[in-house]
């Protein structure tokens, strides 16, 4: 007895090297099957680009996929237009691939917006830098025909229908006789808070700015003239307490309203956010038939997100290029870039930087 204890006694022993080697062999065959893996797994080529023309032969990737034009094509997405050699589709569709430098590609988004501003936006609406990117190309698209967006936290502008000047990158408004609800006050309240304010006014935001004008009720009378105030304006482009204050004002006039509209249907992707602040922006969040709230109240009540804002395009494509919205056909083109890209399964707004050029790649009238 005592001898198979002693060899009881080596067992454990025995056995851990055993394992331990068993484990270091699988660990290698791990490795090397990685190793051969990376090797059949070639670089993804250039990304697909929805406003380039390709030719016969040229090379793309999508989404994992690399893919060879089979003839000149243009705005083909690749996934749901390609096929083998012989199926004239534009796209013939090759092995999968790897793509470097994801992170890279995220934090390009990011870089779009300051620490601060990342966090608030992700704390107050769930969404991060590269989904608020997207939205906000979508956004401008229909704006200024420009998906660089940042150029315009410095933007001035008269408007000339008596509603005063539009500002930043939302288009806040001074107010006049055809605005008597502006938001332009209070982006200059928050700028003078941004600017460090312990008590924060209009006032003080406009000294900030070095700009004159006072409040007639709710509207802010602006008494430079459009070159000074708007050459003051454009000053503040690259200022982080203006870049600051233009997202929180942003928040609460269009964002905070939109987010609530979808979360109280149980909806939550970036792609209905966005399309409801897009709406907002454009035609009021409410009061009217045709701002976000009329339109939603005529889109039904499916709890479905898909099937509900299928309806909420529909019924936004009946008002948006009336009523001063926007000039035809800026305005269906508008919804269709959401639309569009809810067909397309993009409903996160993530790597879809291909997809986002596609539905954008339309002429502003």
């Amino acid at each position: 007895m005592r001898n198979v204890r002693k060899l009881l006694g080596v067992l454990p022993i025995c056995c851990g090297m055993l394992a331990f080697s068993t484990s270091a062999a699988a660990s290698g065959s791990a490795a090397g099957s990685q190793a051969r893996l990376a090797v059949r797994i070639a670089p993804c080529d250039s990304a697909w680009n929805g406003a380039t023309p390709y030719v016969s032969g040229n090379k793309v990737s999508y989404r994992g996929i690399n893919y060879t034009a089979a003839y000149w094509t243009q705005g083909n997405y690749p996934a749901s237009s390609s096929g083998s050699a012989d199926s004239a589709q534009p796209w013939v569709a090759g092995p999968a691939c790897r793509v470097a430098k994801v992170a890279a590609a995220a934090s390009d988004h990011d870089a779009n917006f300051s620490p601060a501003t990342l966090q608030f936006l992700k704390t107050n609406t769930g969404l991060d830098g590269e989904q608020w990117d997207n939205i906000m190309k979508l956004v401008n698209k229909p704006e200024q025909d420009s998906l660089d967006w940042t150029k315009f936290y410095g933007y001035c502008e008269p408007l000339g229908d008596r509603r005063g000047y539009t500002i930043g990158i939302f288009g806040a408004t001074t107010g006049g006789p055809n605005d008597t609800g502006p938001d332009g006050p209070a982006l200059f309240k928050e700028y003078d808070a941004a600017s460090g304010a312990s008590s924060p006014s209009i006032a003080g935001g406009l000294t900030r700015a070095g700009v004159h004008g006072s409040m007639q009720g709710s509207i802010l009378n602006i008494t430079d003239s459009k070159t000074v105030f708007c050459g003051k304006i454009g000053g503040l482009q690259n200022n982080a307490a203006w870049r600051e204050a233009m997202w929180h004002t942003f928040y609460n006039v269009y964002i905070k309203y939109s987010l609530q509209q979808a979360r109280q249907r149980g909806f939550s992707s970036a792609l209905t956010i966005g399309s409801f602040v897009d709406t907002a922006l454009n035609q009021g969040a409410d009061g009217d038939s045709g701002s976000l709230e009329g339109v939603l109240a005529k889109s039904g009540s499916s709890t479905n997100e898909k099937t509900f804002m299928t309806s909420f395009y529909a019924q936004r494509t009946k008002v948006v290029d009336t009523n001063e919205y926007n000039q035809p056909p800026n305005g269906k083109n508008r919804v269709k870039q959401w639309s569009s890209l809810l067909g397309m399964g993009e409903t996160d707004l993530k790597d879809a930087d291909a997809a986002v050029a596609k539905v954008t790649n339309w002429t502003l009238k």
